[in-house]
């Protein structure tokens, strides 16, 4: 599965006092673990002390999700609880989409529709996931007009590509992940 979360946590006592866990813990993949309370025993057996020194966490590395924001004042737990929120761990569909979404808008602005919607934060997206304006010029044209029966042999003039510049007039974003329409 391509859609893998992964983090490594610190904290910032063990930051700040320089001894063996100022690297953080091990990778952790968001797929191993249900709930907050897993990674809390996870860190526990690496010897993070949560009641003490390590019980301000912050996050030191992250692999999986889009990488414009800065994570240096999101505690570990808000994160994962996004993501799994989100559903994108369990479906590649909203993997890809959460990218694509992230690079049109902005990761704010995909937070607030999880926090807003959860699972169904894409319920009002249309993702042509891996298309380009031009292809999802031609499915539309394809899906919704019969040019042959309207222009006759005049069809073969259409121009896709012009409607392919126009469809961005009408809420259509080129990513590098596909097409989205946003309503």
């Amino acid at each position: 599965m391509t859609n893998k979360v992964s983090m490594v946590i610190g904290s910032w006592g063990s930051y700040n006092e320089c001894n063996e866990r100022a690297l953080g813990s091990k990778w952790l993949d968001f797929d191993c673990f249900d709930d907050w309370d897993e990674i809390v025993e996870e860190l526990k057996k690496e010897g993070f002390e949560l009641d003490g020194i390590d019980e301000e966490l912050f996050v030191q590395d992250i692999e999986g999700v889009p990488d414009e924001k800065n994570w240096d004042y999101v505690h570990p737990r808000t994160i994962f609880e996004l993501i799994k929120k989100s559903g994108v761990l369990d479906d590649e569909y909203k993997y890809d989409l959460m990218f694509a979404f992230c690079e049109a808008e902005s990761f704010d602005e995909w937070e607030r529709l999880v926090e807003e919607y959860e699972e169904n934060w894409d319920r009002d997206i249309v993702f042509y996931r891996n298309m380009t304006m031009l292809d999802v010029a031609y499915e539309i044209i394809d899906k919704c007009y019969d040019l042959e029966k309207m222009l006759g042999r005049l069809s073969s003039y259409f121009d896709y590509a012009a409607f392919a510049r126009d469809l961005s007039y009408d809420g259509y974003i080129e990513t590098e992940y596909g097409v989205l329409e946003i309503r």
